[in-house]
């Protein structure tokens, strides 16, 4: 693999990016009134790069693919919470579709990260 911290994951970068977008939108005066869905969009934010962190700390391949498998739903899960703010009219087009894209977008590099663990590690 050659990476030696989480962090030089590529996946994890855009996740830290994804959860700083997810915690700028969540302030905002309409949305921060929701405390349900605020707090539970931020977990599943905070959960994709958690989770790639917890199973690169693990040190087994098979391991880390399941937590990736759990990022990677996590990223579905954020972007259907988008689709909760959106229709409350919490968010403006421009926003919704730049964090619904980086979501996408982490949840695409996870899935091949997946991809490739599976094919070169067991």
């Amino acid at each position: 693999m050659g990476y030696k911290y989480f962090e030089e994951l590529p996946c994890w970068q855009v996740a830290r990016e994804l959860c700083q977008e997810v915690q700028q939108i969540i302030h905002q005066e309409r949305f921060r009134r929701d405390f349900s869905l605020k707090d539970q969009i931020s977990r599943s934010s905070g959960s994709i790069m958690d989770n790639i962190a917890e199973g690169f700390d693990d040190g087994s391949s098979r391991e880390f693919v399941r937590f990736l498998g759990y990022s990677q739903r996590s990223c579905g899960e954020v972007q259907s919470q988008l689709y909760r703010a959106w229709d409350c009219q919490y968010l403006n087009r421009d926003q919704f579709s730049r964090v619904y894209h980086l979501a996408g977008e982490c949840r695409k590099q996870i899935k091949g990260f997946r991809r490739y663990l599976r094919e070169n590690s067991f």
